[in-house]
């Protein structure tokens, strides 16, 4: 871990006896290096992928930015196997810009992404590809797209390893314990994890809750970056493994649930980006890690637990946990860190996979400009957001009877567990991101493969980015 990644250059000049590869628009219409195929059985459709002789030709659509991403990871699949090339030029025409060439290597990089536990050999896959551009003047301008691009995909890359890892290795400890080690080899990244002593210490009534009933005791992860520059705090939900407590799931997709921390993962992954490039902010990011699990020393429904600062919520369902921990972790942030945006991200509801699918994520947030920024942060990556409305309606709802706030509020589900939330946000500008669709998925499209996604890294990258402007 992290796994190796194809590389990607760009250069003016194609190279002697190495593999070219023909990008084809639909119609279909070919680009340079073009000349003497036969298009007879091509269409150019986005991801088409045919082999001559030592030439490929690549569909690239109607050339949306959707398309290259499409694009590269279909390359990316295509030249793998037994009789892989080490490496490949992908002959560009006049058309690309940085725009398209982001995405292209997005999904070059990515779309060959494995993740298998096993004593075979990986299959082999292209090394490493040269994108050729014949405007030398735009060279500089490219390169800076695709190093970027590349630093994108990694981050997404790091967060799918951490979510793909299995559950008997990856406990709240193991989590913390590689964080930190990762972070450790980036120049100005600290990493200071807390365990449940501190935690005690500290009142973090949410995350001891919930890890409570597991022999593996949680954790707080906190990855500091800059000094100088505006705040923001990402918050991840680290449940690294989710049985739904005495709450439990069905038997049905539990083995799934070893990508629950997939929102903490992203939000370290993301950290690692941003001090690697340098990005003028201050960036916190905090991952409260817990497993959630059956036992007699288990958090029940009924129960009234005080989190971090003093305020308490009565527990009604021990499968919704993620809020818990997160609700600590906020409250933290808040009285400690001053920061100027709060973004928490997690894996929180079944009820954003029912409103929005699985290739969408789901942005709450009292603030217009907020709400546009993290859209178009993801659009700028190849990450789709909608926004969820905060109702008025059901504010009212959240108040329990016995203590502060109730867990699990009645009404939407989505929407009323970003209004729990909402409450240990304080007055500090915040926003909620529910990616419990995307996070996962069972099939390959795009740049994304079957298992963990890594959604969201890379929308926090350019969210911190277009913060450090």
């Amino acid at each position: 871990m992290p796994t190796k990644l194809v590389d990607v250059e760009v250069a003016t000049t194609a190279r002697r006896n190495v593999p070219a590869v023909v990008l084809t628009a639909t119609g279909p219409a070919l680009g340079p290096g073009g000349d003497g195929i036969d298009v007879s059985d091509l269409t150019g459709k986005a991801g088409e992928t045919v082999r001559h002789d030592e030439t490929w030709t690549l569909g690239v659509g109607t050339g949306t930015l959707s398309d290259y991403r499409v694009a590269g990871a279909a390359l990316a699949r295509a030249l793998s196997g037994e009789d892989a090339p080490k490496t490949a030029d992908v002959l560009l025409t006049p058309d690309f810009d940085a725009d398209k060439v982001r995405a292209f290597v997005i999904g070059a990089a990515l779309g060959g992404y494995r993740f298998k536990v096993t004593e075979q050999d990986a299959p082999k896959r292209v090394g490493s590809l040269r994108l050729v551009t014949a405007d030398t003047g735009f060279e500089e301008v490219l390169t800076s797209a695709a190093l970027k691009a590349h630093a994108l995909a990694t981050a997404t890359s790091l967060a799918r390893d951490l979510a793909n890892t299995p559950s008997n290795v990856k406990d709240p400890r193991w989590l913390a314990t590689t964080a930190a080690k990762l972070a450790d080899k980036v120049d100005g990244l600290s990493a200071t994890v807390r365990d449940e002593k501190w935690l005690q210490q500290q009142g973090f009534g949410g995350v001891l809750a919930v890890g409570g009933g597991s022999a593996r005791p949680p954790r707080l992860i906190e990855l500091t970056y800059g000094t100088t520059g505006p705040h923001i705090v990402f918050v991840g939900k680290g449940i690294t493994f989710d049985t739904g407590g005495i709450s439990v799931k069905p038997a049905d997709g539990m083995h799934l649930m070893r990508t629950d921390m997939a929102g903490g993962g992203a939000v370290i992954s993301a950290l690692m980006v941003i001090a690697r490039r340098k990005l003028p902010i201050r960036v916190t990011g905090l991952v409260p890690c817990a497993e959630n699990h059956v036992s007699g020393s288990a958090y029940r429904p009924g129960d009234v637990v005080r989190h971090y600062g003093g305020k308490t919520t009565e527990v009604q369902n021990t499968d919704a946990e993620g809020r818990m921990v997160l609700a600590d972790a906020m409250a933290y942030a808040v009285k400690n860190l001053k920061p100027d945006l709060i973004v928490d991200v997690a894996t929180l509801t079944g009820a954003m996979k029912v409103s929005l699918g699985l290739r969408t994520g789901a942005v709450f947030t009292s603030s217009d400009e907020i709400a546009e920024s993290v859209i178009d942060a993801g659009a700028n990556v190849g990450e789709k957001w909608w926004r969820m409305p905060l109702l008025e309606e059901h504010v009212e709802a959240v108040a329990s009877e016995i203590a502060d706030y109730r867990q699990c509020p009645p009404g939407p589900g989505g929407i009323t567990a970003a209004l729990f939330l909402q409450k240990f946000a304080g007055d500090v500008p915040w926003a909620h991101l529910d990616i419990a669709g995307p996070a996962r998925s069972e099939k390959v499209y795009e740049e994304v493969v079957a298992g963990a996604t890594g959604f969201s890294a890379r929308t926090l990258i350019e969210l911190a980015e277009k913060y450090s402007r």
